[in-house]
This record gives structure tokens, C-alpha cells and sequence, in this order.
């Protein structure tokens, strides 16, 4: 008898099976899927789906779970290979550009697929575009994107082919059964409770997954976890028979001409063997109430839950944009069309992730055709392993903050997600709308001094300060940057060079206020944090770590400090909230009792540093700010100005000074009595454009940008942060024989050559003609008066001294492998 896990996956649509197929091929058989519609077509989003996957994703991970999935679906049936019962018909995906910027983008897109290793992808002029797909108007085209590996799933068909191949290995399906309850004892699921012609019975389960698509908001229901998905319905139509396509194809193939989006229009086309389907984006957004859909019934358009009615009305301009790119549509008709809903997410990425209350219930939720095969494979070596070759971090259901849980949130930025689908955006693009939702008790005097503000996580973020203007007139020559190009100058601004000058030579604060801070307190604190972390945490009180969270296999789940304010209760200074959710995870197994509590929301902090910052802090307090009485990586609790503040003393911008931290409710008076104290010492406030320069120059990673769980702590370079015996912490194990010098990538700094040249992140790194890695973070390096730019590269390729290059919008910018930190590499400016 079998002794893995009982599972029980809700949702039988192209995840479930997949997900299903994936558990069972890895010796997992006791599971059981579930759904509320009929086999194997059960009414859900993959009943309808039209099935075009394009692989080219801002995301290396989107990147990869789609590239798996082609080759998941390429191995049930491929159509170019003449099989009849297909699920993937791999007529290769065309991007085309209508307009100069559109253009821009997909050399942007191409630096994307290079920078992945995306098989098949090249820059194709119009003429090109025209030979590969005959109906497009040349006058139109100003150029494409071709990625020949991307094409057609036949996602119906790749459902029964993935129940047959999970049935045969013992997988149980059951159809027409709603799942009314998620049972559970201890903080853990023990089962399911189902209804089946109106017989309820209760199916013992170790681990539940719901797959349910856009009803994965109401499985999450039972057992309380919120899931922020909006169902919103999206048009698709079928023409008449297009006469250019008569005969073209077999009845079986379908297609032959590659994937299309017209991302100008918000369109994307594929063929029918002689129609053309069209899906649009360009309609106002449509959210659907799960209360009002049809739960079950048979299966044909008038009672398909996910399939609505189609809105002729809302259609028609977008027909008419498509008969503009493609002429030989303008002989056709609509002729058939529906509304099908899909999920959306408030930043239109997946779901993915284990309860941080209830153990053992899992989602994979928002995810499309395009990544499913991928999703249910990371989810599956989750399960079974522990662990995921992917990192998963921007799927991970708790990344987001409790306010962006809330319904209204969930509601309006799902939907302009659904607007901005095919958008240009720039990587800082702000958010609109909400905006506010969270701000620091420093916002009423970052107004004030004209801050310009960004926003992450519902935080409003200053990035630089208008107040400071004026001081570009004092900016000595050596300090002004270069002018940058019209895409790396957007939301930029030299007023931050003034800010990172002032940082080095006087003095700067900075709002660390959204820098996630979780309290780990009682008996078993100390306990859990040394299981959890790669160093030693039993230090006196007042010392402060940088250490690592790291999964099974070594990859870096997170960095953090971890500051120890009493003998049963430290400060994590943490990455965001999967953080946290991982946290009171591990603490509900700990033997001991550990409250695990998030109290950033309750707190705030100021970033005071620069080599005039003792002299501007001690006279404001009686505690001794000395180096002999307050080392760097030490924390004192201080009154600063008759405010009780915790003072760290950590710089993450390289300079003498402290991370001060306070209630909210005093802030805004501590804020007032540094800056006016700073004034005869040529203060200013600071924005994270010149911290994040700042950072790059000391060569401090950032998690989730320069390194996560693919790279384990000696590739990132972070592995001096790895201090206890490998048996004592979670993935320390698996780094024995692994060192700086057994690594084969590595993360390297990179000075850029013309000393002006500026990029952005995730563009590829080329040594001679061949992309060997890509880069993660960039800034201007004011302080070294250089770009600098931080990229994963081959161990052989990152030595210092070495030259790359990187493709920029198409151009190739000679770069060299730098030695780091850039600046002040004995540590004496901070450690004064």
C-alpha cells in the first residue's frame, strides 16, 4: 500500500490535471481530483481558452513555466509532427509593431527571450513579417517579434490526454461533485467534504490544492484564506471564412500561420482552419459575481459557466481594428463570439502557495494555459520535494500586503491589469489608482518638500525630492550625471544625484518605513530563528545579524537582519510578506511557543546616514552614539529628541549612521526634530533613486532582484552570511561541498565602458556572440561616476577584468567585470 500523502485537488480544468499527472509521476497516487462540472469538459476557463502561448515574459520564471509547458504539451501530441489528436501545434508566435514605441518594445521583448534562453526568437523586418503571415498590411508593420518554438494548446485535449495518463496510474476523477467544506483539526486539513447528487460524504485528505480557477475566491472561503483573483469576462470572436485560408488546412491542423497579437489594438488572432479567431483586450473591463454564473449543467454555450454571453456592441471597434491590419478580414463577419471569463490579479500575475494557518492547503490559482504544465510542476516538487527548481516568489500568494487583500483593492486593480494587459509599461511605472493606501508618518512632510512619489507594496515611496532642486546649482561638476535616454529617464531625475552627493559628503535621511518588520518572541524565539537562519542567533542582547532564509536545496529564500532587543524577543527585518507567512509557518511546528507578529504597520523608521550623522544625532540624545559604546551591527534603545527610538546601527548606502526605529505614533516628531537639528549640517531628505545607486556601489544585494531561491548563498556572493554547522539550519545540508570556489555563475558587478550608458535590468550580457546571462539591478554609480550594473554570469566569464557586453534596445554596450564593493572596500567609512 502506498504510503505518500492523500491529496485531493479541486478543479479538473488544465492546471488540476496537470497537477495531477505531475504528483503521479513522482510516485504520488492516492490522489483524488474534483469537479463541480462534468468530465472532461467541466465549464471552466480551459473549456474555452483559445490556446496561445507565448513564452517572451518580463519574468525568467513566467519564462520558464511556459517553456515547460511547450515541451509538457509537445509530449502528448504534436501537430507538426502529423499527429492527429494534437495538444500542441507549434506554428511558432509573431508580435508585430504598428508604431515606433511598439517597435522599441520588442527589441525590449527580444532582449527579454535572449536573456532566457528562449529557443527560436529573432528580430524580423515587415517584410518578413508579411512572408510568415500573408493577410498582415505591409503599410502597417513596422517590424516583429518571431519566437518560433511558441504555438496553439489544444487545452481540452491535453485535459483527457493528462486524466487518461493520471488514471492509469491510480488518480481518481469524479465529476459533478462540489466540494462544501475543507475539514481540518490542529491547524491542519485532514479533509474534504463533498456533495454529489445531493449525498454528502467526507474524503480523508493529508494535503488539499485548489485548482478552481476564477471559483478559487469561494474554495478559499472554507477555510478562511483569502485569495485576491477577480473573475472579469474578455471577447472572443470567430469570422466568416476568410477567402485568403480556403483549403489551407487539414480539418484536424486547424493552423498554420503562426500566433498573432496586434498588442497596439489589444488583439491577439489565430486561425481556425479558414476563420480567424480574435481575442480583445481593448473593451471596458467586465467583472463577473461568481453568484450570478451557472454551477454545473451540460455543456454547450447557453450553460457553460465560464462562457458568456458576447457584447456585440463592445466588440466593434475592435473588428474594425483588425480588419485594418488584416484586409482580407473586411469580407467576413463576426460570426460567432462569447465572453469568457478569466482570472485577474491586482499585479496580473498567479497564485501560488501553501496556508500560512492552515496547514497543508494549497492553491495554484489565475493561472492561464500558457504557464499551467510549469505551475503544476513547481507545485508538485513543492509537495513532494520541498522545494521547486523555479523561483516562485512573484507567484507566491503572500506577496501580497493584508490591504491589498481587501475586495475593493482586489476589484479595481485586477481590472487595470485587464486595461494595461498589452500596455507599454516601464518597469518603475507607478500604480493610478488606489493610491495612498499606505504612508509613512513622515508623508504630511514628504509633501511638504515635494516628494515624488512611487508605489509598492501600498506604500507610497519617495524617490527623490523637489526641495532639493535647488542644491543641483551647489552639485560640484564630478557629481552631475550623464543625460540619460527618454526610457531609462523616466521616472528618474538628477535631483538624486544632489541626494546621494549630500549621503556621502554630509548628511541624508531616508524613509526605511516599508521595510517589513516582524517581531519573533517567547520561549522558543531563539529556537526557531537558529532552525531558520545560517547563523548564530545567540548572541547578547543588542546584537544585530545579517543572515539568510534558504530553502531545502540551499537556494536563498530570503535575506534579513535579525536584531535581538531582549533574551526572548528579536526584530526580523525582513523582504515582505512571504516572510512572514513562512515564519508562522515554522513557528506552529516549533515545539515551544513563538508569536510571530508583523509590526511594521504599528512602527516606523528613519535611515540616517553620511559622515556627518553622529556629529547631527548626539547632541539630540543622552545615550552614548560612540563607535567604542554603539558598533556597527548593534542596536541600543535610545531617546532621541524625548522620542524612544531603537537605534541599529546598519547602513545598507555604505555611510557612518543608523536605522532608527519608532512607533508611529511619534514619528512624524522624531522626523521634525532631525531634519530641523540637520540643517547646519547641509541636510536633505533622500529618495530611493539615490539609494538604490548608493546600494549598487557597496555592492549590497537586493532579494528578489540580484538573487533568490535559483542561487545559493556562495554564487549570490553572500556567503559569508553562512556561519553555523550546516546540520543546524533548514538547506544547510545541502551547501556542504559548495564554496566561492566550486561555484560555476556567479553574480558580478559590471562597470559600463562610455561611463554613460544606462540600463534598467533583465537585458542580456553577451561575450562574443553568445548571451550568457543577464542583467539583474543598474543604476548610476554617482559616486564612482559610472554606470554599474549587476548581472548572473558564467564563473569563467565573471572574473575581474573580463569583458562583456550588454543589448540594450538592440545595442550592444561594452561593460567590464569590476572588482566590489566599488566603494570603500575596507569598511572605514562605516565602521568610524
Amino acid at each position: 500500500m502506498s504510503l505518500t500523502p492523500r491529496v485531493v485537488i479541486i478543479g479538473a480544468g488544465i492546471v488540476g490535471t496537470n497537477l495531477a499527472d505531475e504528483l503521479s509521476t513522482r510516485g504520488w497516487t492516492r490522489v483524488t481530483v474534483l469537479d463541480q462540472g462534468p468530465l472532461p469538459l467541466t465549464g471552466g476557463s480551459t473549456s474555452h481558452a483559445p490556446g496561445l502561448v507565448f513564452q517572451t515574459n518580463s519574468s525568467k520564471t513566467m519564462a520558464e513555466l511556459a517553456g515547460y509547458t511547450v515541451e509538457k504539451l509537445l509530449s502528448l501530441g504534436s501537430a507538426t509532427a502529423g499527429d492527429e489528436s494534437w495538444c500542441f501545434n507549434q506554428v511558432g508566435g509573431l508580435e508585430v509593431a504598428t508604431t515606433p514605441e511598439r517597435l522599441a518594445d520588442l527589441e525590449r521583448r527580444y532582449g527579454w527571450a535572449r536573456s532566457w534562453g528562449i529557443r527560436g526568437a529573432e528580430l524580423i523586418s515587415p517584410e518578413e513579417c508579411v512572408a510568415r503571415y500573408p493577410l498582415l498590411d505591409r503599410e502597417q508593420v513596422l517590424g516583429g517579434l518571431h519566437v518560433a518554438t511558441d504555438g496553439l494548446a489544444k487545452a481540452s485535449r491535453a485535459v483527457e490526454a493528462l486524466t487518461r495518463l493520471a488514471a492509469a496510474r491510480g488518480v481518481e476523477f469524479r465529476g459533478r461533485t462540489k466540494v462544501v467544506a475543507v475539514e481540518q483539526a490542529g491547524g491542519k486539513v485532514t479533509g474534504v467534504r463533498v456533495s454529489t447528487n445531493g449525498t454528502e460524504e467526507t474524503l480523508p485528505a493529508d494535503v488539499v490544492v485548489s485548482c478552481a480557477g476564477f471559483w478559487g475566491p469561494a474554495v478559499g472561503d472554507l477555510i478562511g484564506m483569502k485569495v485576491p483573483l477577480l473573475p472579469l469576462a474578455h471577447q472572443y470572436a470567430k469570422t466568416s471564412q476568410v477567402a485568403e485560408l480556403r483549403g489551407r488546412n487539414e480539418s484536424w491542423r486547424e493552423a498554420k500561420l503562426p500566433i498573432l497579437r496586434h498588442q497596439d489594438a489589444d488583439l491577439y488572432y489565430r486561425e481556425w482552419g479558414d476563420r480567424i479567431g480574435i481575442g480583445s483586450y481593448a473593451h471596458k473591463p467586465m467583472p463577473v459575481d461568481l453568484a450570478d454564473l451557472v454551477e454545473d449543467g451540460e455543456i454547450d454555450h447557453a450553460s457553460m459557466p465560464s462562457m458568456l454571453p458576447f457584447t456585440e456592441e463592445d466588440f466593434a471597434p475592435a473588428f474594425e481594428d483588425a480588419k485594418r491590419l488584416l484586409p482580407s478580414l473586411e469580407h467576413t463577419k463576426v460570426e460567432e463570439g462569447f465572453n469568457g471569463i478569466f482570472s485577474f490579479t491586482p499585479d496580473g500575475g498567479s497564485l501560488v502557495g501553501e496556508s500560512s494557518e492552515v496547514a497543508g492547503f494549497w492553491i495554484a490559482e489565475a493561472v492561464w494555459v500558457t504557464h499551467s504544465a510549469g505551475v503544476a510542476k513547481a507545485v508538485a516538487q513543492l509537495l513532494v520535494d520541498g522545494v521547486s527548481e523555479y523561483d516562485l516568489h512573484g507567484l507566491d500568494v503572500h506577496r501580497f500586503e493584508e490591504v491589498q487583500f481587501d475586495r475593493g483593492y482586489v476589484l479595481e486593480t485586477s481590472q487595470q491589469n485587464f486595461v494595461e494587459i498589452y500596455d507599454i509599461l516601464h518597469p518603475l511605472q507607478p500604480r493610478v489608482s488606489p493610491r495612498d493606501v499606505r504612508v509613512s508618518p513622515f508623508h504630511a512632510r514628504q509633501v511638504e518638500l515635494g516628494a515624488f512619489f512611487l508605489e509598492g507594496g501600498g506604500w507610497e515611496r519617495p524617490h527623490w525630492y523637489e526641495a532639493n532642486a535647488s542644491l543641483l546649482a551647489e552639485l560640484p561638476a564630478e557629481w552631475t550625471p550623464p543625460e540619460r535616454d527618454e526610457w531609462s529617464a523616466m521616472f528618474s531625475s538628477p535631483i538624486a544625484a544632489v541626494e546621494a552627493w549630500k549621503t556621502r559628503t554630509a548628511v541624508a535621511m531616508y524613509d526605511m518605513t516599508p521595510l517589513k518588520r516582524i517581531e519573533v518572541a517567547g520561549p522558543g524565539a531563539l529556537e526557531l530563528l537558529e532552525r531558520l537562519t545560517t547563523s548564530k542567533m545567540d548572541k547578547s542582547v543588542g546584537a544585530v545579524t545579517y543572515t539568510l532564509f534558504l530553502a531545502e536545496d540551499g537556494g536563498i529564500r530570503s535575506d534579513v537582519t535579525v536584531s535581538r532587543l531582549a533574551e526572548d524577543r528579536f526584530q526580523v527585518g525582513a523582504n515582505g510578506n512571504i516572510d512572514t507567512a513562512y515564519l508562522l509557518r515554522e513557528a506552529s511546528r516549533s515545539e515551544k511557543y513563538v508569536s510571530v507578529r508583523d509590526i511594521t504597520g504599528g512602527t516606523c523608521c528613519i535611515g540616517l546616514w553620511g559622515p556627518l550623522a553622529r556629529d547631527l544625532l548626539q547632541p539630540l540624545t543622552e545615550g552614548d552614539l560612540s563607535n567604542e559604546a554603539l558598533k556597527y551591527f548593534r542596536g541600543a534603545e535610545v531617546t532621541i529628541a524625548g522620542v524612544p527610538v531603537t537605534a541599529l546601527r546598519l547602513s545598507y548606502v555604505g555611510e557612518l549612521g543608523w536605522e532608527l526605529y519608532t512607533g508611529a505614533d511619534t514619528g512624524q516628531r522624531l522626523w521634525d526634530a532631525i531634519y530641523a537639528a540637520g540643517q547646519e549640517f547641509g541636510i536633505v531628505a533622500a529618495g530611493r533613486q539615490a539609494f538604490g545607486a548608493l546600494r549598487l556601489e557597496k555592492g549590497y544585494r537586493s532579494w528578489g532582484h540580484d538573487m533568490n531561491t535559483e542561487h545559493d548563498p556562495y554564487e549570490a556572493g553572500v556567503g559569508f552570511a553562512v556561519r553555523s554547522a550546516p546540520e543546524t539550519f533548514v538547506g544547510g545540508p545541502a551547501l556542504v561541498g559548495r564554496s566561492e570556489e566550486t561555484v560555476t555563475r556567479r553574480l558580478a558587478c559590471l562597470t559600463v565602458d562610455d561611463g554613460t550608458s544606462i540600463v534598467l535590468g533583465n537585458e542580456p550580457v553577451f561575450v562574443g556572440d553568445d548571451a550568457v546571462g543577464y542583467v539583474t539591478s543598474a543604476a548610476y554609480g554617482y559616486t564612482v561616476r559610472t554606470p554599474i550594473a549587476y548581472a548572473w554570469l558564467p564563473a569563467e566569464a565573471a572574473t575581474v577584468g573580463s569583458s562583456v557586453e550588454i543589448e540594450y534596445f538592440g545595442r550592444r554596450i561594452r561593460a567590464t567585470v569590476a572588482a566590489e564593493p566599488l566603494v570603500d572596500p575596507g569598511m572605514e567609512k562605516i565602521r568610524k
